[in-house]
């Protein structure tokens, strides 16, 4: 694992849908997820090692590049996609809009837990232990998504499997 420089270590991220709704189930709120994930790559802020997105939550392993600040990437990526996720309900007239709604001085809706979970991962094993946690997440009884990890779509399993990155947005911790 040469190829990541542990100085600025990658860090293990959890973001949570506010009460574990599953908006996430439908595929237009995964892609919208892949697109802020595409955006901070290309514009080099961030480097994905893997991810999952679950009907309820994402986990993904990123590095956040020189220059950049973890909370800055950390709250762009859940505003933008908060943000995405709020103008698709109400261009498709969605009901689940209303199951957002919040009453909170600074929004009218929120759609992502507050406190996500941020881990470092100081050490190769320790990176290794949570990139397999995230390509088996899909796999475990309560979600039964898939078979296999690679067959979940919305994983950075299958890339790890074949090396085909059907995202254009993954670095393999190797280089």
């Amino acid at each position: 694992m040469a190829a990541i420089n542990f100085d600025y270590h990658p860090q293990f991220f959890t973001a949570t849908i506010l009460e574990w709704k599953h908006l996430l189930q439908d595929d237009t709120y995964k892609d919208i997820i892949i697109d802020s994930l595409l955006f901070l790559t290309k514009e080099k802020s961030i480097v994905v090692y893997g991810f999952v997105i679950m009907p309820n939550h994402v986990h993904l392993i990123w590095q956040v590049q020189d220059g950049y600040k973890q909370e800055q990437i950390q709250n762009r990526f859940l505003k933008f996609t908060a943000q995405q996720m709020k103008f698709r309900l109400m261009d498709t007239n969605n009901q689940k809009l209303s199951q957002f709604i919040v009453n909170a001085k600074d929004r009218q809706y929120q759609f992502w837990e507050r406190n996500s979970l941020r881990i470092d991962l100081w050490s190769p094993d320790f990176f290794m232990q949570k990139l397999d946690y995230i390509h088996n997440n899909p796999l475990q009884d309560n979600w039964q998504l898939a078979k296999f990890p690679e067959d979940y779509k919305y994983s950075s399993a299958k890339f790890y499997e074949t090396g085909i990155d059907n995202f254009g947005l993954l670095m393999h911790y190797n280089g």
